[in-house]
């Protein structure tokens, strides 16, 4: 079985962070509706991402911020409504939504999407929970 090869070592990773975890899963599930969870990872200086698990048929109803946002889609398929345009956004593909663009999203199966964002999105990170228990350190 082949190794993964890391392109940055931990000792180079704790020189480049000056002390500051660069490797992490912290963060709670917050419950956003009986269908949508999403899992808030530490920020960087300018962005941030997060995990979304949806059930079918989640539904995240439109909204626009000033944010740009990339969601990679993990597992599942998507549709997406962005700026009135229908997307369809399956495993291993990734959707860019621009800063100030409305949008909205549903669950066609079951998915797991990783969002980013830049810059940080101060409204989320407000509910931003970390669990030590879950703390990879290095």
């Amino acid at each position: 079985m082949s190794k993964v090869r890391r392109f940055l070592s931990t000792a180079d990773c704790r020189s480049l962070f000056k002390g500051e975890k660069a490797v992490s899963n912290q963060g709670e599930w917050q419950q956003i509706s009986r269908e949508i969870r999403r899992k808030i990872l530490p920020p960087g200086q300018s962005m941030m991402s997060m995990l979304i698990e949806f059930k079918q048929g989640g539904f995240g109803p439109e909204h626009a911020h000033p944010h740009e946002q990339l969601g990679f889609v993990v597992k599942g398929k998507i549709r997406m409504y962005i700026d009135g345009v229908e997307v369809e956004v399956e495993e291993g593909e990734q959707v860019r939504v621009p800063s100030n663009v409305s949008h909205s999203v549903l669950a066609l199966e079951d998915s797991l999407v990783l969002e980013t964002f830049t810059p940080l999105r101060v409204d989320l990170l407000a509910t931003w929970q970390v669990s030590t228990e879950t703390e990879m350190n290095l």
